[in-house]
């Protein structure tokens, strides 16, 4: 069985999208470039100082590393990018010299190369903190049509299956409706990696045995992300919470106190209540349960834009670059 890594690589060589890489001060993102090109499953653009990264890239064996380069400081398309993130933001008081001053920033760089169609996603976060990785995604590229709420989720991966944890880098208080958005969103994100979705929405409370708004909040959101999910997807993905996670993924457990939910304790995508408890828990199990964590991988953006975490590897940001490649495949979503 080929593992969820080597899958989303052989997956994005199939589509061959051209993903920026604005982090190319960070030697991990130069090896990560090396890989990438070796194995030739997607095409790149590192920005940065030119000399260095070539230089680097030259010593790593990449045939041609010159036309992988560019310096947002001095590139061809520096003030077209400008000019157009000045159209962009001058509603919100943005003024022409500070949309040319950022157009120095790799991080708005790339993603004004992305928003124009230069390049079809982007990866940072190895260097920048997740919300200087996002905040120019949120202004420049925005939400997809359809879609109200941006959201993240975690691919936690072992060698013979795969789970779906959401949201847990983006979204701190998610009300109702915003956990069903999260909810359709992951079952979108799902079927696009090719995992049919069983759906967990969780709680500390199974089907009413704990009082409380919050696990009233998880039952109602199960309902309406149901319905939602039944609309968009049909009677192929059973959805259920409030559901303790025992409750969700161990069909014995759940054979007692919810047996008559749909998942019989065969979840493999969880929606968490708030950010806290996906963080918590999704750290937790890539550590105390060995899971390959890939995250975290935005959601509901009009092209994809994706944050790592600043202890990321290099083989995360070679996978990171893969789900972005498949992510930039993905067809307008459905409302």
């Amino acid at each position: 069985m080929a593992t969820f890594f080597e899958t989303v690589i052989e997956r994005a060589g199939q589509l061959r999208k051209k993903i920026v890489l604005p982090e190319g001060a960070d030697r991990r993102m130069i090896e990560a470039a090396a890989i990438i090109r070796q194995r030739d499953f997607a095409d790149l653009v590192v920005l940065g100082e030119t000399d260095a990264i070539t230089r680097q890239l030259v010593e790593l064996g990449v045939p041609g590393p010159e036309s992988l380069v560019q310096n947002p400081a001095c590139a061809e398309k520096k003030k077209e990018y400008a000019d157009q993130l000045y159209a962009l933001r001058k509603s919100k008081g943005m003024a022409e010299s500070q949309a040319q001053e950022l157009l120095c920033d790799p991080m708005y760089f790339g993603t004004m190369m992305v928003k124009l169609g230069d390049a079809d996603g982007l990866v940072a976060g190895a260097v920048h903190s997740s919300a200087d990785t996002i905040r120019p995604a949120l202004q420049i590229i925005k939400a997809a049509p359809g879609c109200r709420t941006v959201s993240s989720m975690f691919f936690m991966c072992w060698p013979d299956r795969v789970l779906l944890f959401a949201d847990c880098g983006l979204n701190q208080e998610p009300n109702e409706s915003q956990l069903v958005d999260i909810a359709v969103a992951t079952t979108r994100t799902a079927f696009l990696f090719g995992i049919k979705p069983r759906v967990a929405i969780l709680s500390y409370s199974t089907k009413g045995s704990g009082a409380g708004t919050g696990a009233i909040k998880m039952a109602r959101a199960a309902e309406r992300a149901a319905e939602r999910i039944f609309a968009l997807f049909g009677a192929a993905v059973p959805v259920d919470g409030e559901l303790q996670f025992d409750a969700a993924f161990v069909p014995d457990i759940a054979a007692k106190k919810c047996p008559k939910s749909k998942l019989k304790g065969s979840a493999n995508v969880f929606i968490f209540p708030d950010l806290g408890a996906g963080n918590i828990c999704y750290k937790a199990v890539q550590r105390l349960a060995g899971a390959e964590a890939y995250g975290p991988v935005l959601q509901g953006l009009d092209k994809p834009v994706n944050d790592l975490s600043r202890g990321c590897s290099v083989e995360d940001i070679v996978a990171t670059v893969a789900i972005t490649a498949i992510q930039a495949s993905e067809g307008p979503l459905p409302i």
